[in-house]
C-alpha cells in the first residue's frame, strides 16, 4: 500500500478534492470544517482503477500550519501538487514544493484545481508557468491534471494518472525494523488511548510491545486498524491506527517514534549535508527548528567547513538538539527559521562526537559516508541495527556478501566500526559503531553510577538489570560487556565499574564487626541474627560471612571448617547423611540441611538418594590436591 501526501497553498482546494475523490471529507475538526481550512493533518483513502488501494494525508497550506505540513509530508509515496487553476502558483505553493525538493520527493502529480472558475486560456497561462516551475525541481516532468471537485472533470483523469504514477515508485521496504512516527494521540472511548502514523521499515502484529521514542514507555499493541478496518498485522507503507494497552495519552505526544525497545536511538544530534536555499545563508550557530517525520526540536546548527553556508550552496554541519529525536541515518530533515523554510538534508550519523570545525578529515571522513558508498550504506544499516552478526546487516542492506565482508574489513580499519568479541569462540562477530559503542559505554557508565549511589554497599549491579537497562539481547550484552572492560567488568552474576568499591559509613563498618565476632564465636552453632540484609549482603559479597539461607549465616572460616568435613568424610566415593552431617558438624539439623544445600548449590556435593556424595568436579579436584601434595 502507498501514501499520497497533499501540498500546496491555503484555499486552493486541496480538501475538497480529497473528498471528491474519496468521497470523505478529510477536515475532521469542527473549526477546518467551519472556516474551510485545514489546520491539522487530515486522513482519507482511495481504490483506484487498479485495484491498487492508497492511503490519503491532507496537510495544511497555510503559513502558519507548515509545520503540520512537514509532520504528513515526510512518509510519502507520492506527493499531490494541488494549485488552483484561478490564481495559480501563490506563496505556500512554492515554500511547499520547496520541502518537495529539499525531502527529494521523486514522484508526484500536479493537480490544477477550480477550473470551472478560470477561463481556459488563463488556464493554459497557469499550467505553463506550473510546469516551468516544477522543471527545476526534484518532481520535474510530474503529469498535470485540470480538475474541478465542483463539476467532477477530470477526476477519473485524476485517478488513472495517480494510479500510473505509482507504477514507478518502488514496494516500501520491509526490512523487519517497523517504526511509525506518531502524528496523532486521541482517546477512543472503550478502546483507549490511539496512536496514527505512517508504518516504515516493517509490519507491526497485535500483541507486539512498542517503545515511544524518545523518552516514553513500553506498551503492547491492543489492536490496530488501516482505513477503519480492523486488522491482525499492518503492512510497511500503510497508515496504521495503534490501540495501546497501558499507557494514557499524556504519555505519549507528536514527533515519538513506536519501535521495537531498543530498536530506535534517542538522538541529540546529527551530522547532515544541507542544502540551503536561495534568499539567505545558513549561519554558524544558527538558532532552527528542526523537523523530521512528524517530530520537530529546537536546535543550534554548527557549521563545519566555514562560518556559513552560502545561500543555493551544499555544506556540512552538525546540528545539536536542545531536546531529543528519534531518527536513523538516512532520515531527511528541514531545517525553519520562524516561518520560513531555510535549508534540508539526510540524517549521516546520529549522536556523533562533536567536530573540530574546519577539520580537513573530519569533512573527508563525512564525505565517505554521504557517497553511498559499500561504506556509508553499510554504516546506515549497522546504526538501525547494532550490535548485530553480518549475517542480520546482509538482509538491510542492497550489497551481496562479499562487498559486504569488504566494507565492514574497510569500517573496522578506518575505525568507524568495532568488531565486538563473540560470547563463544565459535560463533559469528558482532558489529557496532565507534559511535554506537560511546553512546552505550555512556549509558551503561550512567546506570552504574546511578546504581552504586543508591546501592552504596553492593559490589555489583545484577547484570540483568543492566542489560534490560541497554536494551541488549545476552548475546549482544555479553559481547559489549567485554569490548567495554577493563574500565567497566564483570563479577559474578554482576557489572560494575572497575574503580568502584562499596561505602560503608562508620556506623556500618561498626556493625560488620559486630556481625563477625558474633558469627566467629558461634562457629557452626549460628544465631539468628537481626541485621538489616544490605549489611548481610555487604558481607557476603566481600567472602565475609557465608549466607546458606534459611536463616543461617556463618562466619567465613566456619563454612570453610564445614566444607573440609564434608570433602573428608566423601572420599573413596563415600556417601554422607544429613543425620551424619550434623553429627560431625556438631550442631542442628536445620544448619546441616543449609550447608549441605550451599553445597550442592557450589558445585561440591549433590545429592544421590537420601545422602550426599561428591561431584565429579570436587573429586577431581581432590585428586589433583593429593597428586600436587598440598
Amino acid at each position: 500500500m502507498y501514501v499520497i501526501g497533499t501540498a500546496g497553498h491555503v484555499d486552493h482546494g486541496k480538501s475538497s478534492l480529497i473528498q471528491a475523490l474519496t468521497g470523505i471529507n478529510p477536515d475532521r475538526l469542527r473549526e477546518e470544517q467551519e472556516r474551510g481550512l485545514t489546520i491539522e493533518l487530515g486522513f482519507a483513502w482511495l481504490t483506484l482503477p487498479s485495484g491498487r488501494e492508497v492511503s490519503i494525508v491532507d496537510v495544511p497550506g497555510h503559513v502558519r500550519f507548515v509545520r503540520h505540513m512537514l509532520a504528513g509530508i515526510g512518509a510519502v509515496d507520492l506527493a499531490l501538487l494541488v494549485i488552483a487553476a484561478d490564481e495559480g502558483v501563490m506563496p505556500q505553493t512554492s515554500e511547499h514544493l520547496e520541502i518537495l525538493d529539499l525531502l527529494q520527493v521523486q514522484h508526484a502529480v500536479v493537480a490544477l484545481t477550480k477550473t470551472d472558475l478560470a477561463e481556459a486560456e488563463w488556464t493554459d497561462l497557469i499550467e505553463e508557468e506550473v510546469r516551468e516551475l516544477i522543471d527545476t525541481t526534484s518532481i520535474a516532468g510530474a503529469p498535470i491534471v485540470r480538475v474541478s471537485s465542483v463539476t467532477g472533470d477530470g477526476l477519473e483523469e485524476l485517478r488513472t494518472t495517480l494510479d500510473e504514477a505509482l507504477t514507478d515508485v518502488p514496494e516500501p521496504a520491509d526490512i523487519g525494523r517497523p517504526r511509525l512516527g506518531i502524528d496523532r494521540v486521541f482517546t477512543m472511548q472503550g478502546f483507549g488511548t490511539v496512536v496514527t502514523g505512517t508504518l516504515l521499515g516493517g509490519s507491526l502484529a497485535i500483541g507486539d510491545t512498542l517503545e515511544a521514542v524518545p523518552d516514553g514507555p513500553t506498551a503492547r499493541i491492543r489492536g490496530l486498524q488501516t482505513h477503519r478496518q480492523d486488522v491482525d498485522t499492518a503492512q510497511p507503507g500503510t497508515r496504521v491506527a495503534v490501540n495501546l494497552a497501558g499507557v494514557s495519552t499524556e504519555d505519549l505526544s507528536r514527533g515519538q517514534v513506536l519501535a521495537a525497545p531498543g530498536r530506535m536511538s534517542r538522538v541529540q544530534a546529527f551530522d547532515t549535508r544541507l542544502r540551503v536555499l536561495e534568499g539567505r545563508p545558513l549561519a554558524h550557530n544558527l538558532r532552527v527548528a528542526v523537523h523530521t517525520g512528524s517530530a520537530e526540536a529546537q536546535g543550534r546548527v554548527r557549521v563545519l567547513a566555514a562560518d556559513e553556508i552560502p545561500a543555493g550552496t551544499e555544506g556540512w554541519a552538525q546540528v545539536v538538539l536542545t531536546s531529543p529525536l528519534a531518527c536513523v541515518s538516512g532520515d531527511l530533515v528541514v531545517l525553519r527559521v520562524s516561518d520560513e523554510t531555510i535549508a534540508g538534508g539526510s540524517v549521516v550519523v546520529t549522536n556523533p562526537p562533536r567536530h573540530r570545525r574546519r577539520d580537513p578529515d573530519t569533512l573527508a571522513r563525512l564525505d565517505a559516508l554521504a557517497t553511498g558508498t559499500p561504506e556509508s550504506e553499510t554504516v546506515a544499516a549497522l546504526e538501525r541495527l547494532e550490535p548485530a552478526a553480518e549475517a542480520s546487516l546482509l538482509a538491510a542492506v542492497e550489497l551481496d556478501a562479499a562487498a559486504l565482508t569488504a566494507a565492514l574489513a574497510q569500517l573496522v580499519a578506518d575505525e568507524d566500526v568495532v568488531t565486538l568479541p563473540p560470547e563463544q569462540a565459535e560463533a559469528a562477530p558482532l558489529y557496532i559503531t565507534t559511535a554506537g559503542l560511546a553512546g552505550l559505554r555512556r549509558q551503561a557508565e550512567g546506570a552504574l553510577e546511578a546504581y552504586h549511589a543508591e546501592f552504596p554497599l553492593r559490589f555489583t549491579m545484577p547484570r540483568e538489570e543492566l542489560r534490560s537497562r541497554l536494551h541488549l539481547d545476552q548475546r549482544a550484552f555479553t559481547s559489549v560487556l567485554a569490548a567495554l572492560a577493563p574500565a567497566i567488568e564483570a563479577r559474578g552474576d554482576g557489572v560494575t565499574d572497575a574503580n568502584w568499591q562499596p561505602k560503608p559509613t562508620p556506623p556500618q563498618k561498626a556493625a560488620f564487626e559486630e556481625i563477625e565476632r558474633t558469627l566467629t564465636g558461634a562457629g557452626l552453632q549460628p544465631p539468628r541474627l537481626d541485621a538489616e540484609p544490605e549489611l548481610l549482603d555487604h558481607l557476603a559479597a566481600a567472602g565475609r560471612v557465608v549466607d546458606c539461607g534459611n536463616g543461617v549465616v556463618l562466619a567465613a572460616e566456619a563454612f570453610a571448617t564445614a566444607e573440609r568435613t564434608v570433602r573428608d568424610l566423601l572420599t573413596n566415593g563415600a556417601e554422607l547423611s544429613l543425620a551424619e552431617a550434623r553429627d560431625a558438624f556438631g550442631t542442628n539439623r536445620r544448619v546441616a540441611q543449609a550447608v549441605l544445600e550451599t553445597l550442592d548449590a557450589r558445585g561440591v556435593t549433590r545429592r544421590q538418594g537420601d545422602g550426599r556424595i561428591l561431584t565429579d568436579r570436587a573429586r577431581s579436584e581432590a585428586a589433583r590436591s593429593e597428586t600436587s601434595g598440598d
